[in-house]
């Protein structure tokens, strides 16, 4: 058969092959689940207690006690039916606190270390607040700028040191941590964070991420990028050492670190992430040239040295920021919130170097907050920082820390389950150990008894403030006076051999008195 014959009886056979065209592409069908329907309209007016109406402070014990068991709402680092603990606060008075029942509270760590000046604040402070809420309460970052914020911008360009500017001003410590974070990402064009295990940074996403205490495993350890190091107060080892001397363990320190970057690639990381001073791991002092190191490694790979003064900036420490208390040491980016406004009201600060501040004249930080910049909040940080200026409270500070450090020698020399502590300035720290010179609590185990009776003898002798066994921060208001920080010191005092007790101390002398006759 030839080719064309071949050709022809393929087509004549194809020609009996029946075609199958594909008809119009269309979906499955699908039956979808059925509307439980809530009824989500009221056909009238919203019907509310008419006690919403009444004044505030008008409200009894026994109403609010009602509310919130009919109402419950959540906390935040703790179950939330440790709500029913916690007092009705009334009024404030200087250092103290005041509960519906009457009953005075010191506050020894001015709440979340952010109510520095105590709980009477300065006339202007509440002025300006009223002043700017009745002129203009609020106007968008973007849409208006305000003299109030013209004026904060330039006050913290003048006291901030070196080449440091004001950048943006969030509300939280974590959201100007954010930015922080963000800021270093695109100036870099890096994505990799380095913060310690022993560090709080916030609860948003990113600082979240870069927390490297407990609160990180809620939720923040599934976000990208970020590494954590070991700082030089490691729980279980020493750098360089049990016998090291502290040159040694800052050396040792230090090359691990720089080890950890080599691994991690120099080129991958964009900023170190530190609090100045350790804040809720335990008021870390580093050690000499510990930072001086840190600033000189990333000098050596480009990396921008982020500062954390959330929580010690703006006189804890004896000093405006708490970085100050490290010879030479200037970073690329400063984070502040609490003591900036004093709790008055909620606001934050980012400030950056001038060389980043520039970077960003021609392109968005990529990063924003609704309430970024709020006018108000602005004009009662404005106030407390000319007080804070004004009423030198860095200088008295300064003078009291002597008293402090010598409150807290006193009581760890006189309670065994005192392992050590550190201070520097208004801020300090105990750490507790249990009767084999153990830590009573990691972070993953659950508080003992002798804790819960530690804290029911601390309420009762009437101290307020943060717990984050086992430590015991002493953080109170910058404005306390010596014999309130005396009469803070014999409150603790009391409540600590509250907890020698229950952690065995006493007994055990007892023990150990028996054996000797």
């Amino acid at each position: 058969m030839s080719s064309s014959q071949a050709f022809h009886a393929l087509a004549k056979a194809s020609a009996v092959i029946p075609r199958v065209v594909a008809k119009e592409t269309r979906s499955w069908s699908r039956a979808l689940p059925s509307l439980e329907a809530k009824n989500n309209v009221s056909s009238s007016r919203p019907v509310v207690d008419p006690a919403h109406f009444e004044p505030l402070g008008s409200w009894t014990s026994d109403k609010q006690n009602a509310s919130r068991r009919d109402n419950p709402f959540m906390m935040t680092w703790v179950p939330g039916k440790s709500r029913e603990s916690v007092p009705n606060m009334t009024h404030g008075d200087g250092v103290y606190l005041y509960d519906d029942r009457g009953k005075q509270y010191l506050d020894w760590t001015s709440q979340a270390v952010c109510s520095n000046l105590g709980h009477s604040l300065p006339d202007a402070v509440i002025d300006a607040a009223a002043y700017q809420m009745k002129l203009l309460p609020y106007t968008y970052g973007g849409i208006g700028i305000t003299e109030v914020r013209t004026r904060m911008n330039q006050l913290m360009a003048e006291i901030l040191p070196g080449n440091i500017r004001p950048a943006v001003f969030p509300s939280s410590g974590a959201e100007a941590n954010e930015a922080g974070i963000m800021m270093a990402r695109r100036f870099t064009g890096r994505r990799k964070i380095i913060s310690w295990y022993r560090s709080y940074h916030g609860a948003t996403a990113n600082a979240g991420a870069a927390t490297g205490d407990y609160r990180r495993w809620f939720g923040s350890d599934d976000v990208p990028n970020f590494v954590k190091a070991f700082n030089p107060f490691p729980l279980f080892f020493h750098h360089g050492g049990s016998d090291a001397t502290e040159e040694e363990r800052v050396q040792s320190a230090l090359n691990m670190l720089e080890e950890q970057i080599l691994n991690e690639g120099p080129d991958n990381v964009a900023s170190i992430m530190m609090e100045s001073i350790v804040g809720a791991g335990g008021c870390l002092i580093m050690p000499p040239g510990y930072m001086q190191g840190i600033r000189a490694i990333c000098d050596k790979y480009g990396i921008l040295m982020h500062m954390d003064e959330v929580m010690v900036g703006f006189g804890r420490t004896g000093k405006l920021f708490g970085f100050q208390n490290y010879d030479g040491v200037m970073p690329d980016i400063i984070t502040c919130a609490k003591g900036i406004s004093g709790a008055s009201l909620p606001l934050s600060m980012t400030a950056c170097s001038q060389q980043i501040l520039e970077y960003f004249d021609d392109k968005p930080l990529g990063w924003g907050s609704t309430y970024q910049a709020h006018p108000v909040a602005m004009a009662a940080a404005y106030e407390s920082v000319k007080h804070i200026l004004k009423e030198d409270i860095v200088g008295r500070v300064q003078n009291i820390a002597p008293l402090f450090a010598e409150g807290m020698q006193d009581l760890a020399n006189r309670h065994p389950c005192i392992k050590q502590f550190r201070a520097i300035g208004l801020f300090g720290c105990f750490d507790v150990m249990d009767i084999s010179g153990s830590n009573p609590k990691l972070q993953h185990e659950v508080s003992h008894d002798a804790f819960h009776k530690y804290r029911e003898a601390f309420t009762e002798n009437g101290l307020v403030g943060l717990h984050r066994y086992p430590h015991i921060h002493c953080a109170p208001p910058l404005i306390i006076k010596e014999h309130e920080l005396l009469d803070g010191f014999n409150r603790l005092d009391r409540a600590l051999s509250v907890l020698d007790d229950a952690l065995g101390f006493y007994n055990a002398s007892k023990d150990v008195s028996l054996v000797g006759q």
